[in-house]
């Protein structure tokens, strides 16, 4: 099993606009399949981060779920409305081992 954090650091005073988009996203289906998923916020550390940790079986499982999700149109025009919130961000992959 792999796990998959894809961390964005907002932009200060956006997260409450993020996580709306990000509900119309997940009420649309427009979010990567993945056999387990979670969206997660900072508690401490940097502030304003949004991470979304997905599971998958194999790296390949992974590419093709973003394969699928990110090649809807529906998809491209929600992200261009998430991106001016961002001002970085980053991906771990990361093997689940026990």
């Amino acid at each position: 099993m792999f796990i998959v954090r894809d961390i964005f650091q907002l932009r200060f005073g956006a997260f409450k606009e993020a996580k709306t988009l990000l509900e119309e996203a997940y009420s649309k289906g427009l979010l990567p399949d993945a056999k387990s998923a979670r969206v997660l916020s900072d508690f401490t550390g940097d502030s304003y981060r949004l991470i979304f940790e997905e599971g998958h079986d194999s790296l390949a499982a992974y590419e093709q779920s973003l394969t699928d999700s990110m090649g809807k149109a529906d998809w491209k025009k929600w992200y261009e409305r998430f991106k001016p919130l961002v001002e970085s961000s980053q991906r771990e992959i990361l093997k689940l081992v026990m």
